[in-house]
């Protein structure tokens, strides 16, 4: 399958210390592919460079066959990276139609407002938030928050997703609706990284687990293999128990 998204040799330093050292992954297309590890791993830098919002000290990055190691996040998002974050930040004042609406029409230059309004319809749907469009932001759920932003980055189009723990502060059920929409999302053509720290929800959605450790790559591969891996097992419950 072809890959959509490559990290290739990615490095990134603060005042000395190593956050990435030498990052290699690949994400393909139609895979959901999970990034783990213990507090601290460098997991957030990670998605922070491929995103845009920080440069790496070494190393490059690929979307859809094209090096975006220079460009910026909105120009990134143009070509086809979206994000949703673990700290939900809505317009508050706009409803939730408005909100999708920015991201459909901000997304992609040049987008027509009828095809931004037909899209966002498309997006209600997908993401069960179409009862609620007209709800200012302010009056939603933790769930519908999460929902919302995750329709948010959907609304730009995208055709690899980034996910930042949008789990984080849901209850059981409320994470089995979350990683029920995360299929979906998938199914409906965008591939997705996601990082996380509940195992659970790692176990049930990622095709293929990245494994980090002080910024570097420890293990790779399906769920089952990485758990017995015997780094993993050190990284999560030897030294930092």
């Amino acid at each position: 399958m072809a890959k959509v998204l490559e990290v290739r040799g990615v490095c990134k330093r603060f005042l000395g210390l190593w956050a990435l050292r030498e990052v290699s992954l690949s994400l393909e297309e139609g895979e959901i592919l999970a990034v783990i590890g213990p507090n601290g791993a460098g997991k957030s830098t990670l998605l922070n460079v491929i995103s845009g919002l920080l440069k790496p000290d070494a190393g490059s990055l690929y979307l859809l066959g094209r090096e975006i190691t220079p460009l910026p996040p909105e120009a990134r998002t143009h070509l086809g990276l979206g994000r949703a974050f673990q700290i939900v930040q809505p317009l508050p004042e706009l409803s939730v139609r408005e909100n999708l609406l920015v991201g459909a029409l901000f997304g992609k230059p040049h987008t027509p407002r009828r095809a931004a309004e037909a899209w966002v319809d498309e997006v209600l749907a997908l993401t069960g938030l179409a009862p609620r469009a007209h709800a200012q932001a302010s009056e939603l759920t933790l769930l519908e928050d999460k929902r919302l932003e995750l329709a948010r980055a959907l609304a730009t189009r995208p055709r690899v997703l980034l996910l930042d723990e949008v789990m984080a502060g849901l209850r059981p059920k409320e994470a089995e609706e979350a990683v029920a929409l995360v299929r979906r999302i998938r199914d409906s053509g965008v591939s997705v990284l996601f990082i996380e720290h509940l195992m659970p929800v790692v176990r049930a959605l990622a095709d293929r687990v990245v494994v980090l450790d002080y910024g570097e790559v420890i293990a790779e591969g399906r769920y089952e293999e990485v758990a017995q891996d015997e780094r993993v097992r050190e990284a999560y419950l030897g030294r930092r128990a």
